[in-house]
């Protein structure tokens, strides 16, 4: 019996090694393997931002914002002239005068907001459609620097997104990115 016991001790023990070193073996294995994935990370915004193009392109939106709001301010002045001018004279109105000056008044109106959100979603497609190349070749130099670099991964961090990168398994790549893009314009 006590040769059982002690046999039974032994082949535990036997086991229990075999295990803690399969466990070290696949920690290790692991342990290599992060060291092998590597992720970048960048202020996506950032890039963009400090892109040459980018402030000519802001420019021009900007131009093109202020045309729209001085159309904008004229139309909303003369809805105003016409309003005011059936408010002072719609008392020496018949019925039915009065009626159809309502009507072009409301007409005017309904323009006018039709107008406004025509001209926001106009100056929406056309900054989307003007920063299609920036984002494009952004996107080229990440994916340049990436494969340069061996990265798997490229994390952008804007607005907080990622509140945590481990530093022996990442690297900033935004001087890359950004070097990149001054020098390959």
């Amino acid at each position: 019996m006590r040769r059982i016991v002690i046999l039974f001790f032994a082949l535990f023990s036997l086991i229990v090694s075999a295990q803690v070193e399969e466990d070290t073996m696949s920690v290790q294995t692991r342990d290599d393997r992060i060291g092998m994935l590597r992720i970048g990370y960048l202020s996506y915004d950032a890039v963009l931002h400090s892109m040459a193009q980018y402030d000519t392109l802001q420019v021009k939106m900007g131009e093109l914002r202020r045309a729209y709001d001085k159309e904008m301010k004229r139309v909303e002045d003369e809805f105003n002239q016409k309003y005011e001018l059936f408010l002072e004279e719609r008392a020496q109105y018949p019925r039915t005068i009065l009626l159809k000056r309502q009507q072009e008044l409301q007409d005017m109106m309904q323009q006018n907001v039709n107008f406004k959100n025509e001209s926001r979603r106009e100056l929406q497609r056309t900054e989307q459609e003007a920063m299609a190349p920036l984002r494009i070749r952004l996107a080229e130099a990440i994916a340049a620097v990436a494969r340069e670099e061996g990265l798997v991964l490229v994390v952008n961090t804007d607005a907080d997104a990622c509140p945590f990168i481990e530093p022996a398994v990442s690297t900033n790549i935004e001087p890359m990115v950004r070097q990149r893009l001054t020098t390959n314009p």
